[in-house]
């Protein structure tokens, strides 16, 4: 009888495909990308330190307080948080960023989540 993989495994497998040709410096860091059926997160990975530079989600104090307006779509609220973590990424000086979409399609929240960053003057 053939198992059926399940679509996380499968994501998995792709996103450390992923991995082995995108990796993140001081000077360029990675946004790691994870998603969950109700919050996205990204962070900033120094790869060659294994330090996470920042991070930002929906499960953020300062982000909810951005969020606080209802009936927002994921993928509004997507951009927000990309928004958010490109602000804090030019502040700190980082203008360049390796985008690692952790093995999940470039469409939807993934895709708006980048254009937010994109939006707050962080190149790709």
């Amino acid at each position: 009888m053939i198992k059926k993989k399940s679509r996380n495994l499968a994501r998995k497998r792709r996103h450390l495909a992923v991995r082995k040709k995108i990796n993140g410096t001081a000077e360029i860091p990675r946004v790691s990308v994870f998603r969950s059926a109700r919050h996205i997160y990204a962070q900033l990975i120094d790869d060659t330190a294994e330090v996470t530079l920042l991070q930002a989600s929906t499960m953020f104090s300062e982000t909810k307080k951005r969020l606080s307006a209802e009936n927002m779509k994921k993928t509004e609220v997507a951009k927000e948080v990309g928004k958010h973590l490109g602000e804090m990424a030019v502040q700190k000086g980082i203008t360049r960023v390796r985008f690692d979409r952790g093995g999940y399609a470039y469409h939807g929240r993934i895709k708006s989540l980048a254009d937010g960053i994109r939006e707050a003057g962080v190149e790709f």
